[in-house]
């Protein structure tokens, strides 16, 4: 089985260092990048990326800014580094797109565990699809569609929707989307989760379809119908 490889994406050299040594000790392949723009050609250039590791303050291309243009033309998986650990920096790198967050100083462990989980959310191997109404998730490939067209989700995204589908009918708090998603990490609040439920309506409306997930007042969400609706007035 071949490695999976990691990039790295931060202006700091001794940053890149200590990251590196840690990944590659952990047997993973590394490539660098300084900065937002020098990523984006990595990316481009090469189809072998598993996750970007990616700073939030560089110059020339910030993260949030970066991590705007990857979602333009890749779902590879994001996990922001970031030295300023609220929850507003939090909410905004989710609502651009990344998978997790990781505040500096961080200890390799801790990051590492953090990659594991992302990395093995991507290539979870079900034999079944899994489907409701226009929606189908594919978990063998990873794949999800709706209306018989490629949805293109994140992989945090992915991890919810199996999540739901993996309960069809129940209400579930955001606790339990937790859970499902991210294997029960309490670091995280019910605003990650509202954000990630965001750009999965969001992408869903430009569809026609307005109820792939559902908030019951007071209780928690649940999947809808997911078939093609009228936006509530």
């Amino acid at each position: 089985m071949s490695r999976e490889n990691i990039l790295i994406v931060d202006d700091d050299p001794s940053i890149r260092d200590m990251l590196r040594v840690a990944l590659e000790e952990a047997d993973y392949s590394v490539a660098e990048a300084g900065h937002g723009r020098m990523a984006l050609e990595s990316l481009h250039q090469r189809s072998d990326i598993d996750l970007v590791l990616l700073d939030v303050g560089m110059p020339h291309m910030g993260g949030f800014e970066c991590c705007r243009e990857i979602r333009k033309f890749s779902q590879v998986p994001v996990l922001f580094l970031t030295a300023q650990d609220n929850e507003v920096d939090r909410v905004v790198g989710f609502e651009v797109g990344a998978d997790d967050y990781v505040a500096k100083p961080f200890s390799p462990r801790e990051l590492l565990l953090r990659i594991r989980a992302i990395l093995q959310r991507v290539r979870r191997d079900s034999i079944a699809s899994q489907q409701h109404g226009d929606l189908l998730l594919d978990e063998a490939r990873h794949a999800c569609s709706l209306g018989g067209r490629d949805f293109e989700v994140t992989p945090t995204q992915f991890a919810v929707l199996a999540t739901f589908l993996s309960r069809p009918g129940l209400v579930l708090s955001r606790n339990d989307l937790i859970d499902g998603a991210y294997g029960g990490n309490a670091a995280l609040s019910g605003r990650t989760v509202d954000s990630h439920i965001r750009n999965i309506r969001a992408k869903a409306a430009e569809r026609g379809y307005y109820n792939v997930i559902e908030s019951v007042r007071g209780v928690g969400l649940r999947l809808g119908t997911c078939t093609p609706s009228q936006k509530d007035t």
